[in-house]
């Protein structure tokens, strides 16, 4: 079986070290891939620690990658050796169910093959980003345009497609007032890709420290949350929440137009709750989204070619494995603008 470098965590909260850990078998339809670039996406956080289920371990997480093909199966005919290529947050999906015929793979009733603490469907557990190579099979494999750095590129493949999914859903566009709450890793991708859709775009948040940054990639303006609850009533057709915090739910439903939506794609980690009222008297949704789907994902890669969009990142240097841990600390303690991005070659 072949190996490739990776950094593992063998136990929840356990620090990273580097091991040889197995690759999947080069078949037919699967692509070999150099990874480069691999993100830290919070979310691998939650999974090493086992705050959200049980995981699996050892486990090499990472759900962010960009590389480069290094061989393809026979049967492959989307890419070839050369070409600069992405993985997202599933490797496979069941392709039978009526989502994954519509394309909605991120949405698989059977449960898509998740890129890392997951398992293909014969059993074997799944390896992720946090490595030097990874075989992934060709229909769950995106096309990176070659203009876009690709150190900055890795967040698009969950970071990204995780924001521009809902706002081409709810039609984020000209004439369109749009609020991202929590300007992070998730939030300031929202930014960029609601100003570059055209719409009118602020950000809401909890200090101002982070106001010259919004106003940079292109926001209108940034609010402090609690203090526009009453001047900006009426105001949004779509918020956007990107946080892990404890919301006041009333109060942003009240900051909504007739038939807006509050869309969720941050995780908190308690229930939230919300007065029936605040959505009957105004047609008013509450809503969540889920990544993207390959063709979306696609989608939003090809867009961000063409805009020149890509996350704000900091590179780490994982010679050491500690600096993953470092990493980790400063994730939780929001000490990071914006995203944190492992260069695969000092695995």
């Amino acid at each position: 079986m072949q190996t490739t470098r990776s950094l593992v965590t063998k136990a929840p909260g356990a620090n990273f070290e580097k091991a040889e850990m197995p690759l999947r078998e080069l078949h037919q339809d699967a692509v070999a891939i150099k990874i480069l670039f691999s993100g830290i996406c919070h979310s691998d956080i939650h999974q090493a620690r086992d705050e959200w289920f049980e995981g699996i371990f050892p486990m090499v997480p990472g759900h962010e990658i960009v590389g480069e093909v290094t061989a393809v199966g026979h049967a492959v005919t989307k890419f070839k050796v050369g070409d600069r290529v992405g993985v997202g947050t599933y490797v496979d999906s069941c392709r039978e169910c009526e989502y994954c015929l519509k394309g909605m793979e991120n949405y698989c009733l059977k449960g898509n093959v998740q890129t890392y603490n997951g398992r293909h469907y014969d059993g074997s557990e799944t390896y992720g980003g946090y490595a030097q190579d990874i075989v992934v099979d060709q229909n769950y494999v995106l096309s990176v345009p070659a203009s876009l750095d690709p150190a900055a590129a890795a967040p698009l493949l969950c970071a990204g497609i995780t924001l521009y999914s809902p706002l081409k859903h709810w039609q984020v566009g000209p004439g369109k007032k749009v609020a991202i709450l929590g300007l992070g890793g998730l939030g300031h991708m929202g930014v960029k890709f609601a100003v570059a859709m055209g719409a009118e775009v602020y950000v809401l948040g909890h200090s101002a420290s982070k106001k010259a940054d919004a106003l940079k990639f292109g926001a209108k303006d940034y609010l402090i949350t609690t203090d526009s609850f009453e001047t900006h009533k009426n105001f949004f057709d779509v918020i956007v929440n990107t946080t892990s915090a404890d919301l006041d739910v009333d109060a942003l439903l009240g900051m909504l137009k007739v038939g807006g939506a509050l869309v969720n794609v941050g995780l908190p980690g308690n229930k939230q709750s919300y007065d029936p009222f605040s959505i009957i008297g105004g047609l008013k949704s509450i809503a969540g989204a889920n990544t993207g789907s390959i063709s979306g994902t696609q989608e939003m890669l090809d867009f961000c070619g063409e805009h020149n969009i890509v996350s704000e990142v900091e590179v780490v240097d994982a010679t050491n494995a500690e600096a993953i841990d470092a990493a980790y600390q400063r994730v939780v303690a929001s000490d990071v603008r914006y995203r944190f991005v492992i260069d695969a070659s000092t695995i």
